[in-house]
């Protein structure tokens, strides 16, 4: 039986269904736990309401009940527990400014760090998998795209190498969010690409260790171990069976090609769904920008046009690609370019007016070569424009991520 109950009527021994509340203002990541010991109750903060299973726990105290002021009706027509479906679209969220976002955003990535930290531990040893409470994840991750598309996109590209394959599908799934809105998809396909975005790399879970961290290029034989890992993911979310048909296909076929020569299935063209083409792109782009063992991340600028170039050898789908590029911006934030002053910038954020004119840092004089002081720039309100990309290691910069990773 399902109960809704005070915080402070919570007690050791209690199975906890559901936390009423901000996924973000509590310490555990999945929803539904065993209550072991009174520092998790006292980790629940500022929750005021959780729903309890009288059937896998204790019950509240009935002697207490006449003192708590909320319904106590036991929920007996609550809903089945949620599927892999997504929820219905919450209100829209009020738009916030890069600076503004990057602390939520920052919140938002810790805890997904470690929600996908135990997926992947779970996947590894055998255990099934529990992909029913990434949900919550994938909505904070949306709403905080919605907030502001880049800030969360952004911070999810500087990854510590440790954590790359976790950080990777967070990034895979705020990007797959922000395409799914540029290509006009309705909300709640929005979140369901999402969700496909953050459990498309499965299959590395069973990958042998020594092959998926080694750090530097593999052999025709281990190269061909990882290109096992798709399927390796579907047979892993199909014997799960918590999430749905999107999510399987973007898991099985993000490394297909519409020339048709991806694998595995070296499907071509319309035999590759829309959702598996926007996942083939936004894993693509968050592998080449991200910093790993054996290479540094490539300038997300430059990302862009290799995979410009990639499109047209007929790696991307050529729509997909380009509502992608309108998603993120054709200077994506943290790319090095060079205005018509002989300034040199970072790019902070996308501008309101136009993909070619963003917000930049200025900290730099190619005229002087040397740096002047830093200046937040918006390039739509003011005749300095970018002239070109710059690369940021045949300049020798150290930490160009400093200049844009900040608020104000």
């Amino acid at each position: 039986m399902l109960r809704k109950i005070p915080t402070d009527h919570l007690r050791v021994g209690m199975h906890v269904h559901e936390v009423c509340g901000s996924w973000l203002d509590h310490p555990f990541w999945r929803g539904s736990f065993d209550v072991s010991d009174d520092a998790q109750i006292r980790q629940l903060g500022a929750i005021r309401e959780v729903i309890i299973d009288t059937d896998k726990g204790r019950d509240v105290d009935m002697a207490v009940m006449d003192d708590i002021e909320v319904p106590s009706t036991d929920f007996t027509d609550l809903p089945e527990p949620l599927s892999s479906a997504p929820a219905p679209a919450p209100p829209p969220q009020q738009r916030t400014t890069f600076g503004d976002e990057l602390a939520q955003a920052g919140r938002v990535l810790a805890k997904s760090r470690e929600a996908m930290r135990t997926l992947f531990q779970d996947a590894r040893m055998g255990k099934a998998l529990d992909t029913e409470h990434c949900l919550p994840l994938v909505n904070e991750i949306a709403d905080s795209v919605q907030r502001n598309p880049g800030a969360l996109v952004s911070l999810a590209r500087l990854k510590t190498s440790d954590a790359y394959t976790f950080m990777h599908s967070v990034a895979v799934c705020a990007l797959m969010v922000s395409l799914a809105r540029q290509l006009q998809l309705s909300e709640a396909q929005a979140r369901e690409a999402g969700m496909a975005g953050l459990v498309h790399d499965m299959g590395k879970a069973l990958m042998p260790l020594e092959v998926l961290n080694k750090p530097g290029a593999l052999t025709q034989e281990e190269f061909a171990i990882m290109k096992s890992h798709p399927e390796e993911g579907y047979k892993l979310l199909k014997e799960g069976g918590a999430v749905g048909p999107v999510s399987l296909d973007v898991c099985l076929h993000h490394h297909e090609k519409v020339n048709g020569r991806g694998y595995p299935k070296g499907l071509k063209g319309d035999e590759i769904s829309l959702y598996a083409k926007m996942g083939a792109v936004c894993d693509v782009y968050d592998a080449i920008t991200s910093n790993r063992p054996y290479k540094a991340g490539w300038d997300p600028a430059d990302s862009l046009m290799k995979m410009a170039a990639w499109t047209k050898e007929g790696h991307f789908d050529e729509r997909v690609f380009q509502a992608f590029v309108k998603s993120i911006g054709i200077y994506p934030t943290g790319s090095l370019v060079k205005l018509q002053s002989g300034r040199l910038a970072v790019v902070v954020e996308q501008g309101a007016s136009s993909l070619l004119s963003p917000i930049v840092r200025v900290f730099f004089s190619t005229k002087s070569n040397q740096p002047i002081p830093v200046e937040l720039l918006d390039l739509g309100k003011t005749v300095d424009q970018i002239v070109s990309r710059e690369s940021k290691s045949q300049w020798g910069f150290q930490n160009l991520d400093q200049l844009w990773n900040q608020a104000g």
